[in-house]
């Protein structure tokens, strides 16, 4: 589903407008990254958790080169759905 499908898919279950589910999804995702920004998590009740992670740095080798590089750490977002979100996918 890419997002102008969703975007259409909600506006016609609610009967809103498309440019207003655009913006309340924009938003949405505008407060998710600036909550994940402060290193908090996001609880969304019946759909699931995403939070900060933090990954180690790491040794790679390229397979063809037999070179090992240094990966840095970084942070990432995870996501763990919530047991309603894992019922209706099964």
């Amino acid at each position: 589903m890419t997002n102008k499908d969703f975007i259409n898919s909600v506006a016609s279950l609610t009967g809103m407008k498309k440019n207003e589910v655009q913006r309340i999804v924009e938003r949405f995702t505008a407060c998710l990254a600036e909550n994940m920004e402060d290193g908090d998590t996001a609880n969304i009740q019946g759909f699931g958790i995403f939070e900060m992670r933090k990954k180690k740095e790491r040794i790679v080798v390229n397979p063809t080169t037999k070179k090992r590089q240094l990966v840095p750490p970084k942070l990432s977002i995870s996501f763990k759905p919530s047991a309603t979100l894992k019922e209706h996918t099964l």
